[in-house]
């Protein structure tokens, strides 16, 4: 299982060349056995960066999320109460992004690395709190 950072679903949707070959290749083995989530925080996310204008998606927000979601494999994964709970909680000292706070505490609800070119994640999986791969890579 893996959890999708969402600037990687969106990377994945656009065909963008910034998804490395080995994060693409552990994306399509996890959707193999519908195993590559994407946290609930990421329509929000991707819905806040479009009405700020800091996103263009070619077609209005919830087409697109309904397409995203439908892709084969990829699922929805839950605000469960623990994932709430665990996104302030989060050891080791985490920065204050909700949408990313929500994201790794998904990650690690389903003990699942994240795909992610974020630095601030990826520095914080260095610190063994989360797994992560380099969604460059």
């Amino acid at each position: 299982m893996i959890v999708l950072d969402t600037h990687t679903l969106i990377w994945l949707i656009a065909g963008d060349r910034r998804l490395g070959e080995t994060a693409r290749a552990a994306i399509e083995e996890s959707a193999q056995t519908d195993r590559a989530a994407v946290s609930a925080i990421t329509p929000w996310e991707i819905a806040m960066l479009a009405e700020k204008g800091r996103l263009r998606l070619g077609r209005e927000v919830r087409s697109w999320i309904d397409e995203a979601l439908a892709l084969p494999g990829i699922f929805l994964a839950p605000i469960e109460p623990a994932v709430a709970i665990d996104s302030v909680r989060l050891p080791g000292g985490f920065h204050a992004d909700p949408a990313d706070r929500f994201i790794v505490s998904t990650a690690r609800r389903f003990d699942a690395p994240v795909i992610t070119a974020d630095r601030a994640i990826l520095s914080y999986a260095a610190t063994g709190h989360v797994r992560a791969m380099d969604a460059a890579a």
